[in-house]
């Protein structure tokens, strides 16, 4: 598989990890916040007795810092310990939030096992941000009792953010010694939270917050670091190897220039445009096939008007509308012909353009393309009716055939038929719209007062255009380079080129229509 490279990896994995983040961020912000919670945090845990002294360290001077309560009766082992019991979820928390009966809301344990357990002597609850709080602690609420190793707290209401805080003084176990905080809170939990020191000021975003910056941020630059890179990945679409675009010279412009895109957009790639007419082309096609033992050769054929009978195993794609013109020589002054003055002039009825311009004298030369052409055989469908005579001169000046009634040669190409109608006074030929302008010597004929408007296909009776078709020897292969230029042709980039020179695409809303009727 040619995506499977490493830098495809990469951006596969690094879109994903994105995803993933950003919705167990999601995930996170509307699931875990919007429980009831109530967080609590040892704030303070310090000896104040005699231990104090003791694991003081050494001060100025070589003096030992002591403790303040050395001289206090049973409080040699004192410490202090200032405990945050707050409400941080999303959701507030009234009295009937607590479930475990009574008037009983938190306890709060101070250690379980000896040595480790401590002693209360006294406690302090204050609420400086919430005083109201401290109501919720009646009078009958008389905290422990002298050496209880736990605290039972009232239920007391807390809004989102709220907090209170105990000062207990304490006595037994060590500084550190485990302090744990437990009740029962409906469709909630009460958890140990660690948020910022008292001194400290709150972070700017939260923990996820950041966290999701930093992945989020990580997957940008990997991302760009794949963008922009020495090498740009080629399309989605793009094959490598060899192919070869034959048949059609008025559609050739077109093709020449989209290989060119092709050739530059996808790495590896070659097209080559070899246009020798539509019959020229059908049949290199069909050659190419027939050599082939299995498969599709990497050969485009395109066609003015379907193929010719037969060549069953060629498979079609309509591809655009193409109008064509008829071409005079400058030196006669004409700009619109009858339906009936063309067919009258190609069955050698008029042979002179005095027939039509009494003031004029000057014979009438037919630019023909040879028995390969589309754009022929669409002249003789659309425009005659019928065949045109037969090639008469060389050097489409002169006849060579003296029971010829008209003077009329084949050309190999529309490039030559524009030039030699260019050169030769009173010379008409015909030629794809796009290659008809911009030349010298040279001037577009109208059809029955109508002429050649690419805005006007559909709703004109101009008669003298025909659908592009492209052929291929059976169906190539999806990977293939011929199966990639034909869509590239057919759709986006090619579709600009194809109207840029003078054609309907059929993949267009207007041209679908027009090429479904054919």
């Amino acid at each position: 598989m040619d995506w499977l490279t490493a830098e495809n990896l990469i951006a596969v994995v690094t879109a994903l990890l994105g995803v993933l983040v950003s919705t167990g961020a999601v995930w996170y912000e509307r699931r875990v916040p919007h429980q009831r919670r109530i967080g609590y945090r040892v704030q303070l845990d310090t000896a104040i007795g005699t231990r104090a002294a003791h694991s003081a360290v050494t001060g100025p001077g070589g003096t030992v810092r002591r403790g303040f309560f050395n001289a206090t009766p049973g409080l040699s082992d004192g410490t202090l310990v200032l405990l945050r019991i707050e409400n941080d979820g999303a959701l507030a928390l009234t009295r009937e939030h607590y479930t475990d009966g009574d008037d009983h809301g938190l306890t709060v344990v101070f250690g379980t096992e000896e040595p480790k357990i401590r002693r209360v002597k006294a406690i302090v609850v204050t609420a400086p941000d919430h005083p109201g709080l401290l109501t919720h602690f009646p009078d009958s609420w008389d905290g422990p009792a002298d050496g209880a190793t736990s605290i039972v707290l009232p239920k007391v209401p807390l809004n989102r953010g709220a907090h209170y805080k105990l000062l207990v003084l304490l006595t037994g176990g060590p500084i550190g010694s485990p302090v744990s905080v437990h009740g029962n809170i409906a469709e909630g939990v009460v958890h140990v939270n660690h948020s910022t020191t008292p001194d400290d000021k709150p972070p700017v975003f939260s923990r996820v917050a950041r966290n999701v910056t930093v992945v989020l941020t990580l997957c940008v630059v990997a991302l760009a670091a794949i963008i922009v890179r020495e090498q740009t990945p080629p399309p989605i679409g793009c094959a490598k190897g060899e192919l070869t675009v034959t048949g059609s010279t008025a559609f050739a412009p077109v093709v020449r220039e989209l290989a060119k895109k092709y050739e530059k957009d996808c790495e590896g790639a070659t097209v080559r445009v070899e246009a020798h007419g539509s019959t020229s082309g059908i049949r290199r096609l069909a050659e190419e096939g027939a050599k082939t033992a299995q498969g599709s050769p990497a050969v485009i054929a395109l066609s003015d008007g379907r193929k010719p009978g037969g060549f069953p195993q060629l498979r079609e794609s309509m591809v655009a509308v193409s109008l064509f013109t008829l071409v005079l020589n400058d030196g006669v002054p004409v700009d619109n012909l009858a339906l009936e003055q063309i067919r009258r002039i190609y069955r050698g009825e008029i042979k002179n353009w005095g027939e039509l311009i009494t003031s004029m004298d000057q014979p009438i030369l037919l630019v023909s393309r040879d028995a390969n052409s589309g754009t022929r055989e669409v002249f003789q469908r659309r425009v005659l009716g019928r065949n045109e005579p037969a090639n008469s001169s060389l050097d489409c000046e002169h006849s060579n055939d003296p029971e010829s009634e008209v003077v009329r040669c084949e050309l190999d190409s529309t490039e030559q038929v524009l030039s030699t109608v260019a050169k030769l006074p009173g010379a008409i030929g015909y030629t794809e719209l796009r290659d008809g302008t911009g030349l010298k010597g040279l001037h577009r004929v109208a059809v029955d007062g109508r002429r050649p408007v690419l805005d006007e296909i559909g709703e004109s009776s101009y008669p003298y255009r025909e659908i592009e078709y492209a052929y291929t020897w059976g169906e190539p292969p999806a990977d293939s380079l011929t199966s990639s230029f034909l869509t590239y042709l057919r759709w986006g980039s090619g579709q600009d080129v194809i109207r840029t020179h003078g054609h309907l695409p059929c993949s267009t809303p207007k041209g679908l229509r027009i090429c479904g009727d054919g």
